[in-house]
């Protein structure tokens, strides 16, 4: 298969690429490192393996998406990291919606459109919902994160056409050693200063990123799947039940709790997703088969840390 990635050189969209690549497909990564036009392939991916072919999200990816089997879009600034200041909320949006806006422009444009996009957004479109059990059919919240998301998958549906699904990636906090959220969540735990946020009380999605990947290609092999997709574990916890698991593999405590008036001093208004709740359920893979192989949290642990 050809496969296109828009965002291909993060913690998902790299591991997702090779993983294809290890199979013999044709990985095109969609990158502004390089010259719009220009392709170098990636040492040691074999034939085709990965190539990362250069555009800024202009319209110049039209050449990559026609005739492409599947083209994914993990393109966006990490919502961590900085305070939310307005020129911050912006470029959050622009780093979503404009490279979203592109890439529909290309499906567009092909003389033999994908049969499937799938398009990034987040379980934060549910905003802070306590303990309602949130499927996919859930409404939006009201929050930034989730009028942010209703944006970006407004965006993404216009790449839907006939022969081209479109589905959307509600994505929890995904979990693995070397990258993405869980280093930050651990670290305190390793100096015994571990415990959970707020409340606690709080339902945090996640998934482990081998489900994540594995979801994805589900995704492009299924047909049947389109729309919205809770990118989450089926067996939902509050932070305070993630922080005890957290402290139980890392042979750690878990007793010094973040008050939520010291998180928003020190993280700014990211505390607010930090304590939001959201129970989010991944009905449709379920309902259309898809097997997790990381159900529970302690699963994942312990797959992540072994004996740490």
């Amino acid at each position: 298969m050809k496969l296109v990635i828009a965002g291909g050189t993060g913690f998902l969209g790299n591991a997702l690429a090779w993983t294809w690549a290890e199979e013999g497909h044709d990985v095109r990564v969609l990158t502004r490192s390089l010259q719009p036009g220009q392709t170098r392939h990636e040492p040691g991916t074999g034939s085709p393996g990965i190539s990362r072919v250069g555009w800024t999200a202009d319209g110049a990816a039209a050449p990559e998406v026609d005739g492409a089997d599947a083209v994914i879009n993990l393109a966006g600034e990490s919502i961590a990291g900085k305070r939310w200041s307005p020129a911050r909320t912006q470029a959050l949006r622009d780093s979503r919606i404009v490279p979203t806006h592109a890439l529909v422009a290309a499906i567009g444009a092909a003389a033999a459109p994908p049969p499937v996009f799938i398009s990034a957004s987040g379980a934060g479109y549910y905003g802070d919902r306590g303990n309602e059990r949130l499927a996919e059919s859930a409404e939006p919240g009201e929050d930034f994160l989730a009028h942010l998301c209703v944006e970006w998958e407004g965006e993404a549906q216009k790449g839907a056409r006939p022969g081209t699904r479109v589905v959307l990636l509600r994505t929890g906090i995904v979990l693995e050693k070397a990258g993405g959220a869980l280093p930050e969540l651990a670290r305190p735990f390793r100096f015994f200063a571990g415990g959970h946020i707020g409340s606690g009380r709080q339902f945090m999605p996640w998934v482990h990123r081998h489900d994540w990947i594995e979801m994805v290609r589900w995704i492009v092999d299924t047909p049947a799947v389109s729309g919205p997709v809770n990118v989450t574990a089926p067996h939902p916890v509050t932070n305070a039940e993630f922080a005890r698991a957290l402290g139980h593999a890392l042979h750690r405590p878990a007793l010094m709790p973040v008050p939520r008036a010291v998180l928003k001093i020190v993280a700014g208004e990211i505390a607010d997703a930090l304590l939001a709740s959201q129970c989010a359920l991944p009905c449709v893979a379920l309902d259309k088969g898809y097997h997790f192989r990381y159900p529970e949290i302690e699963i994942a642990l312990r797959g992540i840390y072994g004996d740490a």
